[in-house]
């Protein structure tokens, strides 16, 4: 039976294409409510013609779309699907080798922005589901979705959202398809994510730039106070040197340190993924350094003019940031801690520290749990290949809203290729990526149906 919905799934690839296609070119980035809006209203056309009985719910932000398909088992367990609509911005425009917004197939890959992030993925699983009632027959489990159209700011009407809709929302698993695969390609099991928290700060030294001749050296340099000022918060290897950063980080367990022993893990492959030069950890300080250590980048830096050569001394120096946060971490705290730093640095000019949008919790969930690791049979079966099972991923998602508001266990299971470039230009799903996507879901429903497993 699971053969026979694997070849028809294959079959009407083009098709799933063309749809994913026409998906892809709404520019749905979330500060255009009228793109979105549009976009979620073709999410509803697109479920309810899979047979999901669909409602657009309206927020103080972008729509929120929930569908449902009630299993005839009343006894069967309820999955509830979780994925965003919304996209990242996507300048820089010229970088793009086709427009962002008209979604284009090239040698295997469509490229467009939101192809894998997240569209090209939670289509999946309204394809999978289509094709199985098509070919099988009625869906063996309790089938939910939820999908969102604010995820890239920070998900902020997500969780007042999942308060006021309880009992809509219950299930006994959230899974979630986000972010890439393994670079090796196996497949790749994540049961935690870590938060994001963002802030900027802006250092402002005069009224206005001067002559970097007339005033050099008689003036401070609000480039150069910044500068100083960020030299303060990182000893220049990884650790952040900002008091109470660490304060109540966790240690991995004993069965976590056991599955990212068993992860696959090759530095030159990793280098030659992520375009670096090399990757100077072993397996387990890459891992713990991304499953269970807190970073503070910089994401952008920004004084005077560099379009332009004038020989000035700027009056006004910025830097943005994002924190991510591992489990048992508060936004709060992490953020008055930077506050506090700030204060003790001897910065000739005014300092202004601001928080921006709205924080990600981190999440985390057992894979130990009955229904984890049947999904973690049902993907490899799907692929052929027993997936990895990693306790955090890096990045962040609004899984806090599942693990910690409603209580309910939350699986992360990627489909995207480790090249998807989510969030930069030429962002792009591999064509075999989508199809196995679509096979996986279809693969993880029948086995939750399955009672006897």
């Amino acid at each position: 039976m699971l053969n026979k919905l694997r070849q028809y799934i294959k079959a009407n690839i083009d098709s799933s294409l063309e749809l994913l296609k026409k998906y892809v070119n709404y520019p749905s980035v979330a500060t255009d409510a009228l793109s979105t809006h549009q976009c979620a209203e073709f999410l509803v056309s697109v479920m309810e013609e899979a047979g999901i009985s669909t409602t657009l719910y309206e927020t103080s932000g972008n729509p929120i779309v929930f569908g449902e398909i009630p299993s005839d088992n009343a006894e069967a367990p309820t999955i509830l699907f979780y994925g965003h609509y919304d996209v990242q911005p996507p300048e820089p425009l010229e970088e793009w080798f086709s427009p962002p917004f008209e979604a284009e197939l090239r040698e295997g890959r469509l490229y467009g922005r939101g192809a894998g992030d997240n569209k090209g993925q939670h289509l999946a699983h309204i394809l999978a589901i289509k094709a199985y009632q098509e070919i099988v027959g009625p869906i063996p489990v309790h089938v939910k979705l939820i999908m969102e159209g604010d995820e890239e700011f920070g998900s902020a009407y997500l969780t007042p959202f999942a308060q006021e809709h309880r009992e809509l929302l219950k299930a006994d698993l959230v899974y979630i398809s986000d972010g890439p695969l393994h670079e090796s390609g196996v497949p790749l099991i994540n049961f935690g994510n870590r938060g994001v928290m963002n802030f900027s700060i802006e250092v402002e030294t005069a009224t206005t730039d001067h002559h970097s001749g007339n005033r050099g050296g008689v003036i401070p340099n609000a480039a150069w106070e910044l500068v100083n000022l960020l030299h303060s918060m990182s000893d220049g290897r990884g650790k952040i040197t900002i008091d109470g950063f660490y304060d109540d980080v966790l240690q991995a367990t004993d069965f976590e340190e056991e599955l990212i022993a068993n992860i696959p893990y090759d530095t030159q492959e990793l280098a030659k993924t992520y375009g670096v030069k090399e990757i100077p950890f072993n397996r387990r300080e890459f891992y713990e350094r991304i499953c269970f250590q807190p970073t503070l980048s910089i994401n952008s830096l920004g004084s005077g003019d560099a379009r332009l050569v004038k020989n000035t001394i700027p009056a006004k120096a910025m830097a943005k940031f994002d924190i991510r946060l591992v489990a048992n971490q508060d936004p709060e705290h992490v953020f008055s801690c930077v506050q506090r730093h700030i204060k003790k640095q001897e910065v000739k000019g005014n300092v202004h520290v601001y928080k921006e949008g709205e924080d990600m919790l981190p999440s985390k969930t057992d894979a130990r749990l009955p229904i984890c690791r049947k999904v973690i049979d049902a993907v490899g079966e799907a692929f052929g290949k027993r997936p990895i099972v990693q306790p955090v991923t890096g990045g962040s998602l609004p899984n806090a809203v599942w693990t910690d508001v409603l209580k309910l266990p939350a699986i992360s299971v990627p489909y995207a290729n480790a090249d998807e470039n989510n969030h930069a230009p030429n962002e792009n799903m591999q064509v075999d990526c989508f199809l196995q996507g679509i096979i996986t879901t279809a693969t993880v429903l029948h086995a939750l149906g399955d009672q006897e497993s």
